[in-house]
């Protein structure tokens, strides 16, 4: 054999150790197709933990939520579940980074066995992945009555809260107009500057108040100011108001004043001319008008003082304080002149009473009668009573010569009359 045939041989002896009996370049292509496949599970790992990912961030949102909106034992069930859910996720993506961080899938010498081991380990964290995503899906539908609920109040929140900052914005605007027509509104300033806070608050948002309580400060907040904003709108008016209110009253105390000088002329002719039943209760009015004349007086410079300061409600205050005592006083003087005038007329013609009576009277037995041939007893008793009353007022007064009580004839007809409406009334079934 020669030397040339020789190398011939040994050459492709070489050849044939070097490619395994396999053909020049096959133990690559194993080494290069199982590193392709564990990059592949690498690929779809990567694509479930964002997946999970991102249905957590959702989750999570949608808890917040939930807590945002309201609170109880639904929802504190819903955290306990969602903390347990994410431990496990924790764990699930711990093994994944650490299937991911186990072999160097970019290294080209990477062992066919190796890549082998990383594509079981990368399918595996796949897996758990997967299944945590489907939990967290099935925990989120659990969840989505409480969302959709949420989510009905958090609609509310945004008018709400515009409404309530509207209305602040149209109080403050409505107060500076008051101020720029030169009246100082210093209550509803203040009154105002006390929602400052509560506006704060609101913009802080539901994230740190909730939902209820945000609605809540919003509504209080909203109907606060559109109060003060419709007190600012009429202080105007309510200013000329209390000035007109003043001038009548001061008109009244005039009045009065000299009404209460015909109160002593009237009780005089009562003395003089009735007897003291029918004038003694009287006695106190002049003074008790003149005490009231003097207080409403003062009252009413009170009223005026508050007025000029611009302190409403102490004008107010006092301006009703004056028409009680205005109204007592003229109550006052005009029972003196009407017990004067009754008693005029009776003295002189007390027959024109009696029969407005007796003609009350008879007015009410027809009526009882009206559709029967007795009355009933509840109407008759009491009628019966009147009659007799009226007969012994009569009698009482003819038989006390030149000095007959009066007043005493006209309460007790008076009486009589009231007798009769009362029996009318039952009649009629207004009683």
């Amino acid at each position: 054999m020669g030397v040339d045939q020789a190398y011939e041989l040994s050459g492709e002896c070489v050849v044939r150790v070097a490619g395994g009996g396999g053909g020049r370049g096959g133990w690559w292509r194993r080494g290069e197709g199982a590193r392709a496949e564990a990059v592949t599970a690498r690929d779809a790992a990567q694509q479930a933990f964002y997946e999970l990912d991102s249905a957590q961030r959702d989750a999570q949102l949608a808890l917040e939520t939930v807590r945002a909106a309201e609170s109880g034992a639904a929802v504190e069930r819903a955290g306990s579940e969602f903390g347990a859910l994410s431990a496990r996720i924790d764990q699930v993506t711990v093994g994944y980074l650490s299937a991911l961080d186990a072999y160097d899938l970019e290294d080209p010498e990477l062992e066919a066995s190796d890549a082998g081991r990383a594509r079981g380990r990368l399918d595996g964290a796949k897996r758990d992945l997967e299944a945590q995503r489907g939990e967290l899906d099935a925990f989120v539908q659990r969840l989505q009555p409480l969302v959709q609920r949420a989510e009905s109040q958090l609609v509310r929140v945004v008018p709400a809260v515009e409404r309530a900052k509207r209305a602040l914005l149209e109080a403050t605007t409505a107060l500076e107009e008051v101020r720029a027509a030169g009246l100082k509104a210093d209550d509803l300033a203040a009154r105002l500057a006390e929602l400052a806070p509560e506006l704060t608050r609101l913009n802080e948002g539901v994230a740190r108040h909730g939902v209820p309580a945000t609605l809540h400060r919003a509504d209080d907040v909203a109907r606060r100011a559109e109060e003060l904003r419709d007190q600012a709108v009429h202080l105007p008016q309510r200013a000329k108001d209390i000035d007109r209110r003043l001038a009548s009253l001061r008109t009244r105390v005039q009045a009065l004043e000299t009404r209460a000088g015909t109160v002593e002329p009237a009780l005089s002719e009562l003395r003089r001319r009735f007897t003291l039943s029918c004038w003694q209760d009287l006695q106190p009015v002049p003074v008790q008008t003149a005490e009231a004349v003097a207080q409403a007086g003062a009252k009413l410079a009170e009223a005026a003082r508050a007025r000029d300061g611009q302190r409403w409600a102490d004008a107010t205050g006092a301006i009703g304080t004056v028409r009680a005592l205005l109204e007592t006083a003229e109550g006052a003087v005009t029972a003196v002149n009407d017990r004067l005038r009754q008693l005029n007329e009776v003295s002189y013609d007390p027959q024109k009473e009696i029969e407005r009576t007796r003609f009350a009277l008879r007015d009410a037995q027809r009526l009882a009668m009206t559709g029967r041939r007795t009355p009933e007893p509840r109407h008759a008793a009491p009628l019966d009573a009147a009659v007799a009353r009226l007969d012994r007022a009569v009698a009482q007064l003819e038989e006390a010569g030149r000095h007959p009580d009066y007043w005493h004839f006209l309460t007790e007809l008076a009486g009589v009359r009231e007798t009769a409406a009362q029996v009318v009334a039952m009649i009629r079934g207004t009683h």
